[in-house]
């Protein structure tokens, strides 16, 4: 006898959409670390075998939701831009955005930090990483957010031509850094607003750099 109640996480049929998505949960409870085929399957309401059709391993899986996470992180940024205000001057307007794309990294790996460190989840080679199921509703990775937000920087005069090579390397380096420590080092006891403050301060810091 079919135990159907079991079933209501297989919508459709897509079983490993459903997989996914169950990993994706764990992930968002625990890291990378607790995204197991085994939990997964019991969560889409499969036997265990099951994932194997879909997934080859347990790795496959964890990486599959690493690039869903990074996807959602890429549309969170988008997300800190587009609650912008209109501002006219073309300078004010790419600093704006640049400065949310900031925000937005930060405040993600805060509400979502068992996402945030599925995100950064590193494959066994590098080859696996498929940029276009990792990117946001614009089709760019963060990273290549970032970019677009430092080329717009260059075109409109605020930042020199000569210090572009690179500088996303730079930017990227240290609100990641930020994040780890507030997520899991000595800064996640900072309470919110400090937590706020301190964002603020860094990007200012970084955009004086430019």
């Amino acid at each position: 006898m079919v135990d159907t109640a079991k079933r209501s996480t297989y919508r459709h049929g897509n079983l490993r959409q459903a997989l996914l998505e169950a990993g994706i949960e764990l992930a968002r409870e625990g890291g990378p670390d607790a995204v197991v085929l085994r939990e997964a399957t019991r969560r889409a309401g499969v036997v265990p075998n099951a994932a194997y059709r879909h997934f080859a391993d347990r790795h496959a899986l964890v990486h599959a939701v690493s690039l869903a996470a990074m996807a959602q992180l890429a549309r969170t940024m988008e997300a800190e831009q587009a609650a912008l205000s209109p501002v006219t001057d073309p300078v004010q307007a790419a600093c704006a955005r640049f400065r949310a794309l900031g925000t937005g990294y930060l405040r993600f790996a805060q509400t979502e930090p068992g996402l945030f460190r599925a995100a950064f989840f590193v494959p066994d080679t590098m080859a696996e990483a498929k940029v276009d199921t990792s990117a946001g509703t614009a089709g760019l990775t963060p990273f290549q957010l970032l970019g677009a937000a430092l080329d717009d920087l260059v075109a409109c005069g605020r930042m020199p031509t000569d210090r572009r090579p690179g500088m996303e390397f730079l930017v990227w380096s240290a609100v990641h850094g930020l994040a780890i420590l507030l997520i899991d080092g000595p800064l996640r006891s900072l309470q919110t607003t400090q937590a706020d403050e301190t964002t603020r301060l860094l990007i200012d810091m970084i955009e004086r750099g430019l």
